[in-house]
């Protein structure tokens, strides 16, 4: 089959490489239809790997059919058409059944395209372990797209929401514009947040934010603006996901005594200088995580069917997979207004 491999930084190639096949009864074969980059899929890019393997495949947001089920799947069959969240896990314990993968039991949490171990989804077919568990449905009224962006970028934006304690009425910031940042944005006006500051330096972002209902900010001007509005209180959230110590310590700065600050940003520095003092005084709540995309699914599919979330508006390109060198770069490079690349296979 042919799939985008990793190689080393800046050096993404489409290629030849080995159908997948199953390794276990329970595993599943699934023939992607549709599979997209995500903002963390820069930091393999970058060279910033999480193993020190190459030549695998990338990529943990897929969509597609199943060709092939081991003999232990029992809810899927040939022909089904399936979403598979980013991350996996061992399909068996309390957690897994429960949909928090990434506190498995076993140790068998895992992300696909990080190493060969698990490869990852970008390619023209992929293996789904524990395919009971590690491949969803796509529910009527739910479009390949929306179910698409559902597999990490939504999930991981209404679960940076939540986990800022948004409430009717609540202020919240949200810092960084990517694509899982504006759906941040909308997944806290849905949780009932009255203002909502969206803070990025690329203009065409704020601008995306402001038409969804926010105040954008530019990062300079965000700590002086939000406190003359609040007349020094703060806000009662923020949600960083950007994953700089910058960012991360911009929004401590903008969160008021008893306030919520989520962070899931991928963490680009090993260390940050806690100011564990202040939070100790002013009684924050400061949460740090990834998200476990089958734990929000059930939550998302009746928002995203009755038009409250809309994820797929924030694709900005649709390419073939044979370009998905150039879709990497240009990603990378935030050129051409790009936010969420969606490839099919050719």
């Amino acid at each position: 089959m042919k799939a985008l491999r990793y190689y080393g930084a800046h050096d993404i190639r489409y290629e030849s490489m080995d159908d997948p096949t199953p390794q276990s009864d329970r595993d599943a074969i699934i023939k992607v239809d549709a599979c997209s980059i995500c903002g963390s899929d820069l930091h393999i890019y970058h060279g910033h790997g999480f193993s020190e393997d190459v030549g695998f495949c990338v990529g943990h947001e897929a969509v597609g059919e199943v060709v092939e089920t081991g003999r232990g799947v029992s809810r899927l069959k040939v022909g089904d058409k399936v979403m598979i969240p980013a991350a996996v896990g061992c399909g068996a314990c309390r957690h897994c059944l429960a949909g928090v993968v990434n506190l498995c039991e076993y140790g068998m949490g895992s992300c696909y395209g990080l190493s060969a171990k698990l490869q990852g989804s970008q390619a023209e077919a992929v293996r789904v372990p524990a395919a009971d568990i590690n491949a969803v449905l796509i529910p009527d009224g739910v479009s390949t797209e929306q179910a698409l962006m559902m597999t990490d970028a939504l999930a991981t934006a209404w679960f940076g929401a939540r986990s800022a304690d948004i409430v009717p009425g609540s202020s919240v910031a949200v810092i960084g514009l990517g694509p899982i940042g504006l759906m941040a944005v909308e997944s806290a006006f849905v949780m009932g947040a009255h203002v909502v500051y969206a803070i990025d330096p690329i203009a065409e972002r704020r601008a995306l934010a402001e038409a969804a209902g926010a105040i954008a900010l530019h990062p300079g001007e965000a700590v002086e603006t939000i406190r003359e509005a609040t007349k020094g209180r703060r806000l009662d959230c923020a949600i960083e996901v950007v994953g700089r110590d910058e960012t991360v310590d911009l929004a401590l700065r903008l969160v008021r005594a008893r306030g919520t600050v989520s962070v899931i940003g991928v963490q680009q520095s090993r260390r940050f200088a806690f100011p564990l003092e202040r939070f100790f005084v002013g009684g924050q709540t400061f949460r740090a995580g990834t998200c476990s995309v089958p734990e929000e699914l059930p939550t998302l599919f009746p928002l995203v069917q009755s038009g409250r979330l809309k994820p797929e508006k924030y694709i900005s390109h649709r390419l073939p997979l044979s370009k998905g060198t150039e879709a990497y770069a240009l990603f990378d490079a935030r050129d051409a207004g790009a936010l969420k690349m969606v490839l099919t296979p050719d």
